[in-house]
């Protein structure tokens, strides 16, 4: 009888991981911590208030009491979990009413909602793009979107990509693609580690010159940018020439789940057919009712993006002016370049000691070089807030000697 070889254990990868370890002793471990009480621009940590300059909560509203009051009444009329999928029993008259809302927002005929935003692109993108079609991504964006693009290849459709936001870039490959074929061009509107935007004149005259679709994922884009908030498309005025637009309810909208939005064709299509959909469970009633109540406000209070905007702008113009390197653009995320792991680390436990939590993103999630402080706004932020950042960022950048 033939001794079979020891094969190799598939644990052994996770045994041998000992960065998180390393940076935990050395006391400099910035993820994972516990919030114990959150009331928007300011959290509680480890007993401590920390003035939060790293969420997504960029209109301010998961503490909105008016938010709080529509979850509460949800779970009291509907309970906790729909215990189905929205292909059986799932679908409540919640989820119905926010996609014909969510559709008449962003002017469009249809609606969709997903359980997260992560799993509304494996929703969309997999289920369009099929055998012969190609998913064309720029190089960017989003892990969601990368993961549907992957699903998509696995089912034997063709998966290539652009440098980032290089519209000639995407031209060439988009070129090279057989004429006949489905093509499906996938970008962030607002990119979430940089917070630049698209550059969507230039994406749709190539989209409309190769016959293809064009999906733009707003999760960093609605009530940010846009008239009224309605994200990348509103703001170039080209609200007509993008196909599909998804996002997330994780940031603006103060809950979690996520939506498209497109031609009423298009979106039925995904309904029936996105396994991704079929095979989740509904997302709950406090989930959806918080949605719709922040949509509520986001219509009805637009000054809370102009402060949005101008905190951020305040941000970026202090920061530049102590000496700061800052990736610009006009949205609610602005990243303080620090440009080494070990300093990056230093500089993130030198903040939160002082009262300051803000998000350190290392190499490799990006380049070498480019580590970061990514720091992002709300709507909420007081100014003694902001220029009690300002002042820590300050102090801190010159201890380390990041800025002179």
């Amino acid at each position: 009888m033939t001794e079979l070889k020891k094969s190799a254990d598939l644990f052994e990868k996770c045994r041998s991981f000992t960065r998180a370890d390393e940076i935990k002793a050395a006391g400099y471990y910035p993820y994972f911590r516990p919030i114990e009480e959150n009331e928007g621009p300011v959290v509680m940590i480890e007993g401590r208030k920390i003035i939060m300059a790293g969420s997504n909560n960029y209109l301010g509203l998961t503490a909105d009491p008016r938010v709080k009051a529509a979850a509460i009444k949800a779970v009291e009329k509907y309970g906790t979990g729909c215990s189905g999928s929205r292909y059986l029993t799932g679908t409540l008259n919640l989820h119905i009413e926010l996609e014909e809302r969510l559709a008449d927002f962003f002017k469009k005929e249809s609606c969709l909602l997903f359980s997260t935003g992560y799993q509304t692109a494996q929703g969309i993108i997999p289920t369009l793009v099929q055998k012969g079609d190609y998913v064309i991504s720029d190089r960017d964006n989003h892990a969601c979107i990368v993961a549907g693009n992957l699903m998509a290849k696995g089912a034997f459709a063709e998966f290539v990509r652009f440098k980032h936001n290089d519209m000639e870039d995407l031209e060439r490959v988009v070129s090279k693609l057989p004429a006949n074929s489905g093509k499906l061009i996938v970008s962030d509107g607002v990119f979430s580690t940089t917070g630049t935007i698209v550059d969507l004149p230039n994406l749709v005259a190539v989209a409309k010159k190769y016959h293809a679709r064009i999906l733009i994922d707003d999760a960093h884009s609605v009530g940010v940018i846009g008239k009224g908030g309605r994200g990348t498309a509103s703001h170039f005025g080209l609200e007509d020439d993008v196909d599909m637009t998804m996002g997330t309810f994780s940031k603006t909208f103060a809950s979690l789940g996520g939506f498209v939005v497109g031609d009423r064709a298009v979106i039925n299509y995904i309904k029936h057919i996105s396994p991704a959909l079929i095979f989740s469970a509904s997302p709950t009633a406090a989930s959806v009712a918080s949605a719709l109540a922040s949509l509520d406000i986001l219509r009805k209070e637009p000054e809370r993006i102009t402060h949005l905007l101008a905190n951020a702008d305040k941000m970026r113009k202090g920061f530049k002016s102590m000496g700061f390197k800052v990736i610009d653009s006009p949205t609610a995320i602005v990243p303080v370049i620090i440009g080494d792991d070990l300093n990056t680390f230093k500089f993130w436990r030198a903040l939160f000691d002082a009262g300051v939590f803000v998000n350190a993103f290392i190499s490799p999630g990006v380049p070498n070089g480019m580590q970061m402080m990514r720091t992002s706004y709300m709507a909420t932020h007081e100014d003694h807030h902001l220029e009690k950042i300002l002042e820590t960022f300050g102090t801190v950048g010159k201890e380390l000697g990041v800025i002179n």
